[in-house]
């Protein structure tokens, strides 16, 4: 028998994260690819597996370390001769995740909808004189969920271990100021208590419904990604004052071209999608309008040099986005392959936080599933995002005659911090003309 050193894989771009979840002790016997603990980041939360299998004999990390790619997470005895196995990259749940999409050739993507928050559970009497003292405890995601919500974290009673602070937690304090039920200490020193000033935006209590006097009921917790993406789309809506625009375009020769292109690749095995033509066609739209590819940081916008294309995944888990890296430099071929493989790992909880992150524009859609248009939500920290539906043959006015036409629906959501109406206008119009005649993108 012989002592393994297990440690942390690559964890992309991150410099050090925090253990949040021991998932096994001393004396487990565990088997290779099992989770071991779960770290997070103020991006994404993610477990890190064991190369090996074997005996758990000392335990490295403690709840609340901080650690990096190579930091040492326990000892395990493993038998001679043991085969490492294949490390898979961190199952990672996304923390901005944007709505759903895919197009009307390409993976389809159901759109997530906004969920309304559940009923707050029966929270302790809040009390803002009695601010915690010191550095509330509490992960760096949740301390800055909360800076961005302006939470102050002395006021949140913590219900983690040892009075740890969780989302939840800074949710429920959420609901129950805007509820009217709670104040803030800077709140309380401004206005009376009980005043109705609009500290709590006016809102009534949310309703608290015992749900079976009405029937039978099933209770089913939201997995892990599916919490996190619910909590960024929650602060993505509430923080950013989207508008979208819907417009239609013609795919028709797009499409027939499409078709033709994998007919003739059919032996080898390649098959091009809607989606990457439309990720091709979207770099074309950012370069014009650079804009769209940008990010508020303070009093600037960082306008982006680079072209990181986002696509929404449907998983078992929940919604994930993979990103398509440097998508300017790509062909179509080599975008659809990479598309192909990113949208496999997210189904198997195989992404890594590096290959989820640095977008810079989003692409979401229903194409598989149906529908008109809808209002995808944009994905923080970017401006704006492209919700596709499925595209139908239509009858076109061509000057002479109707003619059937595939027509492709676009709804385009764009944050009015940065972009105009006349801009994202234009922004369509030049999309469809692209994705009428993919000739212009060489132009």
């Amino acid at each position: 028998m012989s002592l393994i050193e297990i440690k942390v894989p690559d964890i992309g771009d991150f410099a050090e994260v925090t253990v949040i979840e021991l998932m096994v002790k001393v004396g487990d016997t565990i088997k290779a690819e099992q989770s071991l603990i779960t770290v997070e980041s103020d991006k994404a939360s993610m477990e890190i597996p064991s190369s090996h299998a074997g005996v758990v004999k000392e335990i490295k990390v403690a709840l609340g370390d901080k650690v990096k790619e190579g930091s040492l997470v326990l000892l395990l005895e493993a038998a001679d001769g043991a085969v490492q196995a294949t490390a898979p990259a961190p199952a990672a749940a996304p923390a901005a995740a944007a709505p759903a999409a895919a197009t009307p050739a390409a993976v389809a993507a159901p759109a997530p909808v906004s969920a309304a928050p559940a009923p707050a559970a029966a929270e302790p009497a809040h009390n803002p004189s009695a601010a915690a003292i010191g550095l509330p405890h509490a992960s760096p995601s949740v301390r800055k969920f909360a800076r961005e919500l302006g939470v102050p974290l002395a006021e949140v009673k913590g219900s983690g271990l040892k009075g740890r602070i969780t989302d939840l937690d800074i949710r429920s304090f959420t609901r129950s100021v805007m509820s009217g039920a709670t104040q803030t200490a800077a709140a309380a020193q401004a206005k009376p208590v009980g005043s109705n000033d609009g500290a709590g935006l006016g809102l009534i209590p949310w309703p608290q419904v015992d749900f079976t006097k009405f029937g039978p009921v099933e209770r089913k917790d939201r997995s892990r990604i599916k919490k996190i993406s619910a909590a960024n789309l929650h602060r993505n809506w509430v923080m950013i004052p989207h508008v979208t625009n819907h417009d239609d375009c013609d795919i028709t020769d797009l499409e027939a071209f499409r078709v033709a292109t994998n007919k003739e690749n059919e032996k080898a095995g390649i098959k091009v999608t809607m989606l990457a033509f439309l990720i091709k066609a979207c770099v074309a739209a950012l370069k014009k309008f650079p804009e769209f590819n940008a990010s508020i940081d303070g009093d600037q916008l960082v306008l982006k040099q680079y072209y990181h294309i986002g696509f929404a995944a449907d998983t078992p888990n929940g919604l994930m986005v993979p990103v398509i890296k440097d998508a300017d430099k790509k062909g179509i071929f080599q975008i659809s392959q990479e598309m192909s493989e990113l949208a496999k790992k997210a189904r198997d909880g195989k992404l890594s936080p590096a290959e989820m992150s640095g977008a810079g524009f989003t692409i979401s859609s229903l194409g598989g599933i149906g529908g008109r248009y809808f209002t995808p939500i944009i994905n923080a920290p970017e401006v704006a995002i492209l919700g596709v539906c499925k595209s139908t043959i239509e009858p076109i006015w061509d000057g002479k005659a109707f003619q059937p036409r595939l027509m492709l629906p676009l709804s385009l959501s764009w944050d009015h911090r940065v972009i105009d109406g006349a801009g994202a206008a234009r922004f369509n119009v030049y999309l469809g003309q692209i994705l009428g005649d993919f000739r212009r993108v060489l132009l």
